[in-house]
């Protein structure tokens, strides 16, 4: 791993151990091994190695959903790809994507940073919401309203089917973070929450 990344990884680490407000350049110049001046090399101040670690972290979804075969960010190209699904594929790119976003390292890491931080930091209580409410139920949203659309789905409101199928995603994250031993009950819940809301809203393809 070059400098640049080792700064970021180790970043990261020191935020989610001891908090974003507590962290300064010189810490993390020093858990890397390095000079401060060094550091600013790469990086011209801590807001910006917390912009590139939102940037790895997004790649790092983009990556993996690339391993699922799913396209991640663009709601017109996986309504296609869901189109076809059928609900077994469906609970397995669930429960595929739900695990990823459990434990990954880099992942965990930041959602336990933010989740402290954003009652501390207004700005960083903006990103938690950006990143962990407003940005998935927008993409949820369009990804509903073309599913509906095309007949796939049916609903009156995709805003509330988006609510309806991302709320328990997210609730079951957060209590799998606090209680690692609940993760094979959170599994069968959301088997069990994705099939029902195709019960709902009427997958016509099985």
């Amino acid at each position: 791993m070059d400098t640049k990344h080792r700064i970021l990884e180790e970043a990261l680490t020191l935020f989610s151990e001891k908090g974003y407000s507590n962290v300064f350049v010189n810490d993390i110049a020093e858990r890397v091994g390095i000079k401060a001046p060094s550091l600013y090399k790469h990086y011209k101040n801590k807001q910006a190695i917390f912009d590139a670690i939102i940037a790895e972290m997004h790649q790092r979804f983009l990556d993996q959903a690339q391993v699922l075969n799913i396209q991640g960010n663009d709601p017109f190209r996986d309504a296609e790809i869901y189109s076809g699904f059928s609900e077994e594929q469906l609970i397995r790119l669930g429960t595929d994507l739900f695990l990823y976003y459990l434990h990954d390292d880099y992942i965990k890491k930041f959602r336990k940073m933010l989740t402290i931080e954003q009652f501390r930091d207004p700005s960083l209580g903006a990103a938690y919401s950006k990143l962990y409410v407003d940005d998935p139920l927008t993409y949820q949203g369009q990804l509903l309203a073309i599913l509906v659309s095309a007949g796939v789905l049916h609903g009156e409101s995709t805003e509330t089917m988006a609510l309806h199928f991302y709320s328990p995603l997210y609730l079951l994250l957060t209590i799998c973070d606090r209680d690692p031993s609940r993760e094979e009950e959170a599994i069968r819940i959301l088997e069990g929450h994705i099939r029902e809301f195709n019960r709902l809203y009427g997958r016509t393809k099985e």
